[in-house]
């Protein structure tokens, strides 16, 4: 088991977001504003739904790393820390799925 956290996606996220874009992936990713992560997040969440569809287990585990790492970097475009998300994630917690889910409202 690693010890790897989002926490620390988001950190290396940070550091590489102020490199130049011709020397950084995150940092070119981000001069885009947030179009150009959430495009990159699209593509890469299909074709994790493929492997995971095609039952491809390898292609499905680097396909969730590559989401991760684009939803990470779509946060950071989008100025919402990850400890927000995460807060988010551990209120839902307080109840079952399906309760908090019709919580919800619609409209």
């Amino acid at each position: 088991m690693t010890t790897f956290t989002l926490q620390d996606l988001a950190d290396l996220v940070d550091a590489r977001a102020d490199a130049p874009p011709n020397s950084s992936y995150t940092a070119k990713l981000l001069s885009g504003g947030p179009a150009k992560p959430a495009k990159k997040l699209g593509e890469e969440a299909v074709e994790a739904a493929i492997a995971a569809v095609q039952g491809d287990r390898s292609g499905l585990v680097s396909e969730a790393a590559d989401v991760l790492y684009h939803l990470v970097v779509l946060l950071k475009a989008g100025g919402v820390p990850l400890h927000e998300v995460m807060a988010e994630l551990e209120r839902r917690t307080a109840q079952s799925g399906i309760a908090e889910k019709a919580s919800r409202r619609h409209t």
